[in-house]
């Protein structure tokens, strides 16, 4: 996704209301219902102790309530308790400004989306507007909208939206004449102004050509990044999410989370990597933390191609269904290596964007130079990893880089996936089990507001890679399923793993975190399609219940 997020006038107004009225988990006892410790080849567990923050007990009743005696005790009501659940890649503002602009990602044709744009139009009508999250894949219109379809609507005032993926957005042509935009117009380094057959702008700017308009466009303001902060923190506490890894940060992003956190407004974890123009401070002293303990700086996150879906994803070869492109380079390889050698000596972590198999390819070449060709322990990592080429897959593990991995793209993308890369490439595409096999280590993430932030569609689509209504294509790839402990490991063990907190979270075990994700159906044992039906029951971050359903 791309980090710039752009407001209109008439966005919602969200006021903060006081931090949640939590119960401080002092010392408590959850039972009722199975625990699952997240510990390779342990039972579920029919109680477990929190004093603190911490674990101190887990186990049967009996022995439990002999470990911490007098302490208020929980019934799960038959509820399934789980590692804390952690998002390992989102974006905190886009998710709270998700609900207060105006939102696309239910529209299902150009119809609708020119109904939605006129009922916003119609309640805020002065101003610029912008909103985000359609896409086009099962349009009956078959294609892109254009700047003829929402000029119909809005005529007169600059008018950006923004694809679900944050890689594409079209505009009106009153912003294309703002910015200067006309068929004379070159595209950018890594971008692209799509054009019609008589050379005329379409209105759809991909990748970096949405940069042309942007700076025509009102952006939050310190307040809306606030409230957008607190709104996405309540959110994930009410899906049952514990924290996540925060991609795309901005400096204002970092300053309004810290001070959020401190005010216990922002309860939840977020591991926080930088966009480049803001990582100067990581890139020189390397990762940090907060004084509340949550809110941590871990590094710098990088774009190396655009996204499969608007053929921005950088590819060995032509698209299949495009063969004029070969998807787009985004950020200069000089630039990017000086920011991996400054990564390298202060310790900062590298989050690569990579979708395509050439942008993959790029991205591990560009790490094994810098780190002498050698595995370490560094912690990089390549953000989304979505098409390898097979020769590529054991370089992860080989060089010791985690690939960050989003299950719902999946089963999103598969209806055009087959289309964009032809049978012999999509072999390699959202293959968790292959590179699960060569050693490497897979988080799992949902990179919302791409997509919808809930980890019950992540784990559905991560074991049983169908659609949401059940439905599987012939190529599917259903051989790159994962069980579940793999499942529940990629958003618990792998999720601590990939920002070096692997002894102190990630597993149900005494002296590890008191991060504690319920839900009123097993994960583990259920059907697939009930997962979805699912109810966040409990959600506690280190000992501290910071939603109850």
């Amino acid at each position: 996704m791309n980090r710039r997020e752009i407001l209109t006038a008439g966005s919602a107004a969200f006021v903060a209301s006081p931090a949640l009225a939590s119960a401080s988990s002092a010392r408590t006892i959850l039972t009722g219902g199975p625990i699952h410790t997240g510990v390779a080849g342990r039972s579920p567990a029919e109680a477990i102790a929190v004093e603190g923050s911490r674990v101190v007990a887990i186990g049967s009743l009996r022995a439990v309530r002999a470990a911490l005696p007098r302490a208020k005790e929980i019934d799960l009501a038959g509820a399934a308790a789980l590692p804390g659940l952690v998002d390992s890649h989102a974006h905190m503002t886009g998710i709270g400004l998700r609900e207060m602009t105006l939102n696309l990602d239910s529209v299902k044709s150009i119809a609708e989306l020119q109904a939605k744009l006129a009922a916003w139009a119609a309640q805020n009508p002065t101003g610029p507007i912008a909103g985000r999250g359609w896409i086009e894949t099962h349009w009956p219109e078959g294609r892109f909208p254009t700047r003829q379809d929402v000029d119909a609507i809005v005529p007169d005032r600059p008018l950006l939206l923004g694809r679900s993926d944050g890689h594409a957005a079209l505009a009106n042509s009153a912003l294309l004449k703002l910015a200067g935009i006309d068929s004379s117009t070159a595209s950018p380094p890594g971008g692209q102004i799509l054009k019609d057959a008589s050379g005329e702008p379409t209105g759809m700017l991909i990748d970096n050509a949405q940069a042309l308009v942007e700076s025509r466009m009102p952006t939050a303001t310190p307040d809306m990044i606030r409230q957008a902060l607190v709104k996405a923190d309540r959110l994930y506490a009410s899906r049952g999410w514990t924290g996540l890894h925060n991609m795309s940060v901005s400096g204002e992003d970092l300053i309004a989370l810290k001070a959020l956190a401190l005010s216990g407004e922002v309860q939840l974890r977020v591991d926080n990597y930088l966009d480049i123009p803001f990582a100067t401070e990581v890139l020189r002293r390397g990762p940090s933390v907060d004084s509340t303990g949550r809110i941590s700086t871990r590094g710098v996150k990088i774009y190396s191609d655009g996204a499969l879906g608007s053929r921005g994803a950088a590819l060995l070869a032509p698209y299949a269904d495009a063969p004029e492109s070969e998807g787009l380079l985004l950020t200069p390889e000089a630039q990017v290596l000086a920011v991996l050698e400054r990564a390298k000596k202060s310790g900062a972590q590298v989050a690569m964007h990579a979708i395509g198999d050439r942008g993959n390819r790029q991205s591990l070449d560009w790490f094994e130079r810098v780190l002498d060709h050698a595995k370490t322990n560094r912690r990089w990592r390549i953000e989304h990893a979505q098409v390898v080429s097979p020769p590529d897959m054991p370089r992860f593990a080989k060089l010791g880089v985690i690939a960050s991995m989003q299950p719902s793209h999946a089963i999103g993308d598969l209806f055009f996936a087959p289309a964009r890369l032809g049978p012999e490439r999509l072999k390699g595409a959202y293959a968790w089990t292959s590179l699960l096999k060569t050693g490497a280590v897979v988080c799992g993430g949902s990179d919302a507001p791409v997509e919808q932030g809930d980890p019950r569609i992540e784990f559905y689509a991560a074991i049983y890679r169908h659609a949401l209504n059940g439905y599987v294509g012939p190529d599917w790839g259903l051989e790159e399923r994962v069980s579940r402990q793999q499942a529940l490991g990629m958003f618990t063990r792998s999720a601590a793993y990939a920002v070096g907190a692997e002894r102190s979270r990630g597993t149900l075990a005494v002296g590890q975190a008191a991060s504690i994700s319920v839900f009123s159906r097993d994960f583990m044992t259920v059907k697939p399609a009930d997962i979805l039906d699912a109810k966040t029951v409990l959600t506690m971050v280190d000992g501290k219940i910071v939603y109850e359903g």
